[in-house]
C-alpha cells in the first residue's frame, strides 16, 4: 500500500489550457514592461522617502507596492510565454493586493483632505481660529 505524498504534484496542463491562459494573460503580458518600470520607480520612491526622518515610518508602503508590481510583471511574463496557470494567478493576486492598498491609501487621503478642509474653512466660520489674528493686529507686526 502506497501512502500519498504530502507534496501533491498538480497535473500537467493540457495544451488547450495553456493556450487559454496565454490568451487571457495577453493584455497584462503586453504591459509587463510598464509594470516592472513602475515597480522599480515605486521602490526608488520608497527608498528616497526612507532617507527623511518622518518618511522612514511610511517608506515601507511604496517599497512593498513596488515589489508587488515587479513580481506581477515577472509572473505574467511566465504566464504569457508558457501558459503557466499558477504564474497567471500569482500575478493577478499581486495586482489585487496592489490595487487594494492603493484604494485604502486613496480613501485615507480623501479623509485627511476633508479633515484639513474642515479645519481650514469651517472652524474660522464658526469664530474659532488657530492663529491669534487679534493679537497680531493689536500688537502690531513691527
Amino acid at each position: 500500500m502506497a501512502y500519498p505524498t504530502p507534496y501533491a504534484v498538480p497535473p500537467a496542463p493540457t495544451p488547450q489550457e495553456q493556450h487559454m491562459v496565454q490568451e487571457l494573460s495577453m493584455p497584462i503580458y503586453q504591459a509587463r514592461g510598464w509594470l516592472k518600470f513602475l515597480g522599480v520607480l515605486s521602490i526608488i520612491s520608497g527608498v528616497g522617502t526612507a532617507l527623511s526622518i518622518v518618511g522612514i515610518i511610511f517608506a515601507w508602503l511604496p517599497i512593498w507596492m513596488g515589489v508587488l508590481m515587479f513580481q506581477a510583471g515577472s509572473s505574467i511574463e511566465s504566464a504569457g510565454q508558457f501558459g503557466d496557470k499558477f504564474a497567471f494567478l500569482r500575478s493577478l493576486g499581486g495586482l489585487k493586493t496592489y490595487f487594494m492598498l492603493q484604494g485604502i491609501l486613496s480613501l485615507l487621503a480623501i479623509v485627511l483632505t476633508l479633515s484639513i478642509l474642515c479645519i481650514s474653512f469651517v472652524l474660522p466660520l464658526l469664530g474659532l481660529t488657530l492663529i491669534p489674528w487679534n493679537q497680531i493686529i493689536n500688537n502690531g507686526i513691527y
